[in-house]
């Protein structure tokens, strides 16, 4: 007698729940046979692996596509590359117009710091909107969305008539629409590199030296040329290439459908027309993973301390009396190194025996930034200053390069979206909290050495939480994880096994027992109600 067909583009992947037995071995292993292959076809979507290795997904949620490592997600680079010199050099590009803004409105040097201060806690502290925004509409439309904010931030500044104009135009609109550019291009380049994702990521973060060596010459060309209006309205222009950025996001298309062949050996097509489960705008069960936790807390310490060298080097040097121009000199040499330094840490960070302890690497790079602080807080020369840039350039290009690649790692492609808004926010509070801080030690002492100390204690702990944390949890999951798995094939035995004991009037009795009784289906949530007609099939069979 032939089997009624279930279509699977109508209840979604098949998976039959524990209280249904099979009714005879040729029907059991049928059965068997298609829930493997929907079970498949399901968990692509909804287990990812928990190391980040598994494949791209498009926008509107994970369908097991592989990560291309290549293709056209080189041209997602340089849009990543743009994004992230963006996002990390203009607040200090802007920077270069405070004394054009302090003549002009009257201010002083602490309120037109607050420019930047309120920039930089905009584009961490927006970290949860940015996730539930690409959670809801993708990568594409709200990094355009963002360069057009972006954008009109700076062209509006132009035209302000007070100190409070440009706090709002240039820190809230424009810190806004860079936000909204930076975590979805980190999230599109996770998604189309896989294998070469360290690389990837280190190749991108090198655009933050890169675009601080353009901009800030360039800052003060315009304003020399054009005053600080005109510098704002091309710089205004400058941003809209967010958009064109943005656009090369383009989102991986799944397979439309999937072959596959009946017991019979006659060849069939399945229209992958699931239903999708419903997915979350903010995924909070990230805080469940020990692993991210850890990096959590680890960040948030480190950044405390991580940019306050930069900050304070120039200031340094002058307190030692050397010139303005010598002085400056200093950030253009840590800017240097850190423009190369990023890129081959991303090279080393893909080798084959590195990328699993990735962890410890980017550990090593943060104590590296910690010592490096501690041994240049006793610099009392220049060329103690120029020695320590070079150094502090090579870790801090180090730190930049492994960040995202180990939260990518930890949390996996599915989560990371709504991982890394959680961890920027987290982030925003240290990054409002370290650098007045260091300058409030500094008004109490007046010494640099005791900033850098602080500065270097600080990023040092953070890579001893990391380090510890990974060691004593994070290094534990895969063994508990297999522990589960091999609990689960055992458990399955087991009740495949008291199947086949059991006889036919027992099966026959069980099959009516459970006539149109909900069965709860693995993916797609929706109900099969299992009918008088198939179960009188099956006992026949």
């Amino acid at each position: 007698m032939s089997q009624r067909h279930v279509s699977p583009s109508r209840f979604g992947p098949i998976s039959a729940p524990p209280f249904i037995k099979p009714v005879t071995t040729a029907r059991s292993h049928g059965v068997k046979r298609l829930c493997d292959r929907q079970h498949l076809s399901a968990g692509s979507e909804t287990h990812q692996p928990k190391n980040g290795m598994g494949g791209a997904v498009v926008d509107d949620g994970p369908t097991g596509v592989k990560a291309p490592d290549g293709g056209w997600g080189w041209a997602v680079l340089v849009g990543c590359f743009v994004i992230t010199g963006f996002s990390y050099a203009f607040p200090k590009a802007v920077s270069v117009f405070f004394k054009e803004l302090i003549r002009e409105f009257s201010v002083g040097y602490s309120d037109t710091a607050w420019i930047s201060s309120i920039l930089l806690a905009m584009l961490y502290g927006t970290g949860p909107l940015c996730s539930v925004l690409v959670n809801r509409f993708g990568c594409r439309p709200v990094m355009m969305v963002g360069g057009v904010f972006a954008s009109m931030g700076m062209v509006l500044a132009s035209f302000a008539t007070s100190i409070i104009h440009i706090y709002f135009c240039i820190g809230v609109i424009t810190g806004l629409g860079l936000a909204l550019n930076f975590q979805p291009s980190l999230i599109m380049l996770n998604r189309y590199f896989n294998e070469k994702r360290p690389l990837a990521n280190g190749l991108a973060a090198a655009g933050s030296p890169v675009a601080l060596c353009c901009l800030s010459p360039l800052g003060q060309i315009l304003q020399y040329q054009y005053g600080w209006r005109g510098g704002f309205l091309i710089l205004g222009g400058m941003l809209l290439n967010c958009c064109a950025c943005g656009a090369l996001m383009r989102p991986l298309l799944p397979p439309k459908k999937h072959q596959d062949f009946e017991d019979g050996g006659h060849l069939r097509t399945i229209e992958e027309k699931k239903p999708k489960p419903k997915k979350k705008l903010l995924d909070f069960s990230v805080f469940k993973d020990r692993g991210f936790v850890i990096y959590t807390v680890a960040a948030s310490i480190m950044v405390l301390g991580l940019f306050v060298p930069p900050v304070f080097v120039v200031n340094y040097a002058k307190g030692l009396g050397y010139e303005d121009t010598t002085s400056a000199l200093l950030l253009t040499i840590l800017g240097f190194v850190d423009m190369f330094a990023r890129p081959l840490c991303g090279v080393i960070a893909g080798l084959k025996w590195v990328r699993p302890r990735c962890v410890y690497l980017f550990s090593f790079a943060m104590i590296f930034n910690g010592v490096t602080d501690l041994i240049g807080s006793q610099a009392n020369t220049y060329g103690g200053l120029v020695v320590f840039c070079v150094f502090f350039g090579m870790s801090y290009g180090m730190v930049g390069a492994l960040q995202f690649e180990v939260l990518m790692a930890i949390v996996g492609t599915d989560k990371f979206s709504s991982a890394i808004g959680l961890v920027l926010l987290m982030e925003a509070i240290a990054v409002l909290v370290g650098p007045p801080g260091a300058g409030r030690l500094l008004d109490a002492t007046h010494q640099y050495m005791y900033v850098f100390l602080l500065a270097g204690c600080e990023v040092s702990l953070s890579a001893i939480v990391m380090a510890l944390g990974n060691v004593l949890c994070i290094k534990r999951k895969p063994e508990d994880l297999q522990a589960q798995l091999e609990m689960a094939v055992t458990t399955a035995e087991m009740e495949n096994l008291h199947c086949e004991t059991k006889g036919p009037d027992v099966e026959e009795e069980e099959t009516g027992k459970n006539n149109g009784e909900a069965c709860n289906l693995h993916g797609g949530g929706d109900n099969l109600r299992n009918g008088g007609e198939e179960n009188t099939e099956g006992s026949s069979l």
